[in-house]
């Protein structure tokens, strides 16, 4: 199993990612992308609007989906409306459960408080701790120890269970050692927490003019889906696309940048007749896979979950979870990586009517005490009529949403590689690398002279400038070559291009692969050609 500790600490060094505000202590939920992890993000951006929007044929049929279909994009405000979050069910309903330790006095999201029951002569008691998985085991063994005041030539004295459990699976919090208590039975009963981050328009501040940084991206397509359909000349089936920030006020953000309280999504909503919905659904479903799969994920590390009954949003006719086996998460375990869900007619209808009430059948404008409804819609008309067949109607939703600061950690996750290489002088070395896909790696090449002397350096700098116009390169003329290819390996760099004795009487450079070590000789005016076919290809 790879090592997060290793991981956190390559992104440090290598300036993929930066605790915010480190200088004064650090603000936890918040990552600063360094010089590396900027690019990598933008690459993951970039190929996922090229794939999925900008590079769409729309006179073809995908295989498997069930017509040919449009996409187009939109980039929404961070702050809309306030009614926005009440007709879509965020301002009742976007909660997690928390609970507070009363000894501590900190407070924990429910469900991510791990923890194993840990057994001395006729006690039993279970022992919580917020480790990362690798650190778990023995973190509970040392918290469970101190509990019951051993010392350590009594450790196999105690026994810790092997099954690692969420607080949420226990039926009672009475034997619970919270994570930072000395004493039994000190967490409070779960509430519910609203997630969304609170903030004021204008300059009065007072209660009418609150309003919330948005907690996904989703909204802003739904309440422009009229603007679209009308300026746009799209018909159905069609999507739009988005990237943007959103923001949660996470109760315990952890595990690196997996749960984060401000974070980028890439969503796409796809509009579609009711009738061809679970269709579109499970095309979706499989195209995101593959998509994952295409830039570098193995089949080992992803699973595809479709979510049981109990799971599924108020919205939702059906959702699966692309998940990924990231290395904080106990052996078999996944988190989330992307959610694709069927979200029938729910949102368009909401913000037509007024927020609709989940546990109706089929679902209703939800009313408040005086019969009218809890949260006044806007009153557009967002149905759609089908000019062929004149037929007028609500469309139902397909969203695959993805996490841009997700994925560029379960790619980072996947990359870390340690192996052996030779080095200068041909002795077999350990040899970390980050074996990014292309597309994705945030530096493409590396242009080395084997010498500072001879014109080499001349050279150089003439194919770092060419290749400079058409993709982000880095040069390097300081140490021994094979330093240098070690350095471009740690940093992902796929491709290194080495200027030498013969550049100067034949004009041919080698390219070095970083996976396979494989080096070709190349003409120096067919260098940019051959790094695209590589990087594209």
């Amino acid at each position: 199993m790879k090592s997060m500790e290793k991981i956190v600490s390559l992104c440090k060094r290598r300036g993929y990612l930066f605790q915010s505000s480190e200088i004064y202590g650090g603000i936890q939920g918040f990552w600063d992308y360094g010089p590396l992890g900027v690019e990598l993000k933008r690459n993951l951006k970039d190929a996922w609007w090229h794939d999925m929007i900008s590079g769409h044929n729309e006179l073809v049929k995908p295989e498997s989906a069930p017509t040919p279909f449009e996409m187009v994009g939109l980039d929404s405000t961070i702050i809309m409306h306030p009614q926005v979050w009440k007709c879509s069910g965020h301002y009742d309903l976007f909660h997690d459960h928390m609970v507070d330790c009363r000894e501590s006095k900190k407070r924990y999201r429910f469900d991510q408080i791990r923890g194993r029951w840990v057994e001395y002569q006729d006690k039993k008691v279970f022992v919580t701790t917020m480790a990362e998985a690798e650190q778990e085991l023995e973190e509970v063994r040392r918290r469970g120890m101190k509990f019951f005041r051993l010392r350590n030539k009594d450790a196999d004295k105690i026994t810790v269970g092997d099954e690692s459990l969420t607080l949420d699976k226990l039926d009672s919090t009475e034997n619970v050692l919270a994570p930072d208590a000395k004493s039994l039975d000190t967490l409070t009963e779960p509430r519910e927490f609203n997630l969304m981050f609170k903030t004021t328009l204008g300059a009065l501040g007072g209660e009418d003019d609150t309003t919330f940084l948005r907690p996904e991206t989703a909204q802003g397509i739904f309440v422009n889906f009229k603007n679209v359909l009308d300026s746009s000349r799209v018909g159905l089936p069609f999507g739009i696309g988005q990237v943007g920030k959103s923001f949660r006020n996470e109760i315990t953000p952890r595990n690196f940048t997996f749960r984060s309280r401000e974070f980028e999504q890439m969503e796409i909503e796809f509009f579609c007749h009711p009738d061809q919905s679970q269709q579109w659904y499970r095309y979706w479903r499989d195209r995101r896979l593959a998509w994952y799969k295409e830039l570098g994920l193995s089949d080992e590390s992803l699973i595809m979950r479709e979510h049981h009954q109990e799971e599924l949003a108020h919205y939702s006719v059906g959702t699966a979870d692309i998940e990924y086996a990231f290395p904080f998460l106990p052996e078999g375990e996944y988190g989330e990586l992307e959610g694709i869900a069927h979200r029938g007619d729910f949102d368009l209808r909401s913000h037509m009517e007024g927020k609709l009430d989940p546990s109706t059948r089929p679902m209703q404008v939800e009313l408040g005490e005086d019969g009218k409804p809890k949260y006044r819609g806007s009153g557009r008309d967002l149905s759609y009529r089908d000019e062929a067949t004149n037929e007028k109607f609500v469309p139902h939703v397909v969203e695959p949403s993805a996490g841009a600061d997700r994925g560029a950690l379960a790619f980072l996750c996947e990359a870390y590689t340690e192996d052996e290489a030779p080095d200068e002088k041909g002795k077999m070395q350990t040899r970390t690398v980050m074996k990014l896909h292309p597309r994705l790696a945030p530096i493409k090449a590396a242009v080395f002279p084997l010498v500072k002397k001879d014109g080499m350096p001349e050279v150089a700098h003439e194919i770092y400038g060419e290749l400079k116009r058409h993709m982000n390169v880095f040069y390097d003329e300081k140490g021994a070559v094979g330093r240098r290819y070690r350095r471009q390996d740690e940093a992902g760099t796929p491709y290194c291009i080495t200027v030498d004795t013969d550049t100067l009487t034949d004009r041919t450079v080698t390219i070095r692969d970083r996976d396979t070590l494989e080096q070709t000789r190349v003409k120096i005016d067919d260098v940019v050609a051959d790094l695209r076919t590589r990087i594209n290809g």
